[in-house]
């Protein structure tokens, strides 16, 4: 099969490799589409993965090739989902429930191959079921879906609240979303490219705010007065954590959901916000609760048959596998616009 690996920082590479070989409750996955996260830049282009000629991916739907579940309920030709996170099911957090604080895990695309590849081994305790009316495409966006809920629920949105979210990829998308789903009175999405805001409208935003134009802050503080009740940071940069913590009222919930790479440097003004009006941050990571995987990622598909989550234009670029070296490549440059890029491994 084919399969993209992972050598060194910047050396990814189209390999033929052999099919996975499964172990008991195990199954072996046809990957139908599998998205790049945005995890998956820094370590392909800066970081490297924990081992030479890895398979990256882990955001993945498809159909079950072979099956060697003991439970019977995994058969070959079902429709799948699965999360990328294997824990260890025994440390002190996994017997409480938190998952992603697992002290003992493993990861598919990062520790062990992934799904940007022809077929994927996947353990049984990982899949959910995709239904026939959510494309392969939409389920290759469940673990996207899944973060923004996780998110969602750290900072506690309520019905009525006012709700800024920072950073309009798939995640911050999918915050958007699950804001109006919530009963948010009002949701704005913030980001510094246009084409990104866009797509913060078609997912229901109902302000945006272009954060290279106008100063987010003070656009939040006309819009509504002190600020707003809840604010998502989805984009990991620094200057967009500082503008969240001062967009935010009184007793204001903040969350931190997107992955940064650099220090976390909060103005004295932001500081003062924080104590001043009591303000409550939440960290959060990644997506996994009890029952494994958890609910975030049952609503998420759930959400997705119902029509209210996902919608095809999250995607910017669809391609083969052959083309993978090249758009990582691409992603070097900053002002190169994209969304979702999804593979899709069967074609090419």
């Amino acid at each position: 099969m084919k399969a993209l690996k992972l050598y060194d920082p910047g050396d990814i590479r189209v390999d033929e490799t052999d099919l996975p070989a499964i172990k008991e409750d195990e199954v072996l996955v046809k990957v139908m589409a599998c998205g790049v996260c945005g995890s998956d830049i820094p370590r392909v282009l800066h970081y490297g993965a924990y081992r030479k000629g890895l398979t990256v991916g882990h955001e993945f739907s498809g159909v079950i090739a072979e099956s060697r579940d003991t439970s019977g309920k995994w058969q070959a030709g079902q429709r799948v989902v699965a999360a990328p996170l294997i824990p260890c099911f025994q440390c002190e957090w996994c017997q409480k429930g938190h998952y992603s604080l697992c002290e003992d895990y493993n990861y598919l695309g990062s520790r062990c191959d992934g799904a940007m590849a022809e077929y994927v081994a996947v353990p049984t305790d990982n899949l959910l079921e995709l239904p026939e009316d959510v494309p392969f495409e939409a389920g290759a966006m469940v673990d996207p879906a899944a973060n923004a809920i996780h998110g969602a629920w750290k900072a506690k949105i309520n019905q009525g609240d006012t709700v800024a979210i920072y950073g309009m990829g798939p995640i911050g998308l999918f915050a958007v979303q699950y804001a109006k789903i919530c009963g948010a009175a009002k949701v704005v999405g913030i980001d510094i490219m246009d084409e990104k805001l866009e797509l913060a409208q078609k997912a229901g935003a109902d302000v945006v705010i272009n954060g290279i134009k106008e100063d987010p802050v003070k656009a939040v503080r006309e819009l509504f007065g002190a600020g707003v009740q809840v604010v998502l940071d989805t984009s990991g940069s620094k200057i967009a954590q500082n503008q969240a913590v001062l967009s935010a009222a009184k007793h204001g919930r903040i969350g931190f959901v997107g992955i940064s790479h650099d220090k976390l440097e909060l103005s004295k003004e932001a500081v003062n916000n924080i104590l001043r009006r009591e303000l409550m941050i939440h960290g959060s990571w990644n997506s996994f609760s009890q029952p494994f995987p958890g609910d975030e990622w049952r609503l998420s598909i759930k959400y997705m048959q119902e029509g209210k989550f996902w919608d095809q234009s999250f995607i910017s670029h669809r391609l083969t596998l052959n083309e993978g070296p090249d758009i990582f490549n691409k992603l070097n440059d900053k002002s190169f616009y994209f969304s979702k890029i999804m593979f899709l491994p069967q074609e090419g």
